[in-house]
């Protein structure tokens, strides 16, 4: 099994720097800025070969598991008549988990970023516990990411701040040239 390309830089600041981020919250940067969320400061980063994932504790011993990965698109095509709602919607065909509960699409917009995301539930064949399971799709520009979180019902209004948290701070496509300056920083 080949192993994941990952390289975890953790950088000093410069005492200027403009990174923001919620309290008690750490920031991911893939790529330099091809994706960017806040996410739980003690959640764990693991890599895998498809994607990123972040738990709220190491596995098997966790709760919550959230996963990010995402592709650049063709530049000299018009995305836009691609509907991400259609993406969410293809993305659990085939999903061989015992489903019952399909929630409703959400899509927005923020600005030029689009965001469509759905809700299932299931109750896990091993665990046999209630479990969600949320996948979101966002674009902008010339990056498509798709965002998976998963936890147990019983975990529900924690699972509900940490999802809107990520929502609420996902950044797509804003490269960031010194991070040890942050996004906004002057080249000095």
């Amino acid at each position: 099994m080949a192993r994941p390309r990952y390289r975890k830089t953790t950088l000093k600041l410069h005492p200027q720097h403009t990174w923001t981020g919620t309290p008690g919250h750490q920031v991911i940067a893939l790529d330099r800025g091809a994706v960017r969320f806040d996410f739980p400061r003690k959640w764990v980063v693991i890599p895998d070969e498809d994607s990123i994932k972040i738990h709220d504790r190491r596995p098997p011993k966790d709760n919550f598991r959230l996963a990010v990965s995402y592709i650049r698109l063709a530049p000299h095509i018009d995305w836009t008549g691609l509907p991400l709602s259609e993406l969410v919607e293809v993305a659990f065909q085939g999903d061989e988990r015992p489903i019952h509960t399909w929630g409703e699409i959400v899509a927005t917009r923020r600005g030029d970023l689009e965001i469509a995301w759905r809700e299932l539930r299931f109750v896990d064949p091993i665990e046999h516990r209630e479990a969600v399971s949320r996948v979101c799709m966002a674009r902008r520009g010339v990056i498509q990411a798709i965002i998976t979180f998963e936890y147990w019902d019983d975990d529900a209004a924690e699972g509900q701040r940490v999802w809107e948290t990520v929502l609420r701070t996902l950044r797509l496509n804003e490269y960031v040239a010194d991070p040890t300056r942050g996004p906004w920083g002057r080249d000095q």
